[in-house]
């Protein structure tokens, strides 16, 4: 089960992506959808979110950490950071 802090995540990011990748087109954006097979994302996009998230929360995003399994939706996005966050 998705924590308070996690669903804030998520609902922080799904705005961020609405407003950079999406163009505010409001498409109903599910927390499981894949940015990258998609195609809202690619990976000079995955780079900007990684910027946003880096300056948004004062976190560092180590290369290795950029993976699918962290950074590919939002249940990833929101686990990740809570992850980050919690030391």
């Amino acid at each position: 089960m998705q924590g308070v802090e996690n669903n804030g995540f998520i609902k922080t990011i799904r705005e961020f992506i609405n407003d950079n990748f999406l163009f505010g087109k409001n498409e109903d954006l599910q927390e499981d959808t894949s940015f990258l097979e998609s195609g809202i994302i690619d990976s000079t996009g995955i780079l900007e979110l990684i910027a946003f998230l880096e300056e948004k929360y004062g976190i560092t995003v180590d290369d290795e950490e950029i993976v699918p399994e962290n950074l590919d939706s939002l249940k990833n996005l929101g686990a990740f950071l809570e992850r980050k966050l919690a030391g």
